[in-house]
């Protein structure tokens, strides 16, 4: 009878070379970094063009932030740069602000054949570790080629990272990142203070089932998380609209080719007038923040826009205000309107469609 065959003890070697000597010949450097949104995304392809030679940008899709990474030094020119390259080409930016000294070290400076190799090894070993986190994945990323694709991006996102002087090994230094990089997909979505909320009351949930073979009570559950069962209740109605939104197919519910009708005015009601007026207006709203069926799943525009139809309806119709929102949702002012001003122009154009 055969042994089992076992991991090799040994250094992991990609490209002829171990690990080690890649971290050694290519180390952690301090760079400066510029961090922004943008109303709508940049031609990035044209935007690289007007960057110094050695400086790199990057756009964080589940984020919208695009990251302008130089050397030291550069913060205050790179700032200036993407302000008026966004100026001349009417972008507008959002919460832009710079960084120095943040520890990253470039992808590309590595062997090729090593990072090939490596990314060959760690994308089938994240995906198996990821298969807990899968169906939260695929609540942003439903395609199979999309999340291997987002997959082997988080690698290339943790090499970047990955600081060998911390003597934590590669691969558990990347398990610890794709944990919080799947979190960060809910938050980015969702708002961090209702995903952190969803988050604490399934972990409380899932250790009291454990011990108990049954689901807390309301009281019990607020004890287990330190809250007042007021709190408790209002916690769990961000968490109830935040599932309930989420877990839509698709945010544009009505059939294709279905007619949006008012009643004549010489024979309805003002006030019914109205009922329907606003039905067709969340419609056409419900509709510009769907996702757009020619973008990747992966990309903003792949994905819903539940932020932006957040704001909009709950400002419209809910007779809340923003300042509101943003504390229930956990996230900033200025990331709302960011999303609100990208449903409002596709609103726009919805509506426009709608009354022809």
């Amino acid at each position: 009878m055969s042994e089992p065959s076992r991991r090799p003890s040994g250094p992991l070697v990609f490209g002829g070379i171990t690990e080690d000597e890649a971290w050694a010949t290519t180390p952690i450097t301090l760079r400066d970094r510029v961090h922004f949104r943008t109303e709508r995304e940049l031609p990035l392809a044209e935007f690289r063009q007007a960057l110094p030679e050695g400086v790199t940008v990057t756009l964080d899709e589940g984020e919208g932030l695009y990251r302008v990474d130089g050397a030291a030094g550069q913060a205050a020119a790179l700032s200036a740069l993407v302000k008026a390259w966004c100026a001349v080409h009417e972008h507008r930016t959002v919460g832009l602000r710079a960084e120095s000294g943040v520890r990253r070290r470039a992808p590309r400076d590595l062997p090729p054949q090593f990072l090939a190799d490596l990314c060959r090894h760690y994308g089938p070993v994240s995906l198996k570790r990821l298969q807990r986190n899968m169906s939260t994945i695929r609540l942003h990323i439903p395609d199979n080629d999309d999340v291997v694709q987002q997959v082997s991006e988080w690698v290339l996102k943790a090499v970047a990272q990955y600081d060998e002087s911390k003597g934590v090994p590669f691969g558990a230094f990347l398990a610890t990142q794709l944990s919080k990089w799947v979190h960060d997909l809910g938050r980015a979505a969702f708002g961090r203070t209702a995903t952190d909320t969803e988050n604490k009351q399934q972990k409380a949930i899932a250790t009291f089932v454990a011990t108990h073979q049954r689901r807390p009570s309301e009281r019990e559950l607020a004890d287990l998380l330190g809250q007042s069962v007021a709190v408790l209740r209002k916690n769990a109605q961000s968490v109830a609209t935040l599932n309930g939104l989420r877990n839509l197919q698709s945010l544009d519910g009505v059939p294709d080719g279905a007619d949006h009708l008012l009643p004549d005015t010489a024979q309805a009601p003002d006030e019914i007038l109205g009922e329907a007026e606003q039905t067709l207006l969340s419609h056409a709203l419900t509709a510009a923040c769907a996702p757009d069926p020619t973008a990747r799943p992966d990309q903003r525009a792949g994905q819903p826009n539940v932020l932006g139809w957040v704001t909009w309806y709950l400002t419209t119709w809910g007779g809340q205000t923003k300042t509101q929102l943003s504390a229930d949702l956990g996230t900033s002012v200025r990331n709302m309107n960011v999303h609100a001003d990208r449903a409002e122009r596709v609103l726009k154009d919805r509506l426009l469609e709608l009354a022809g």
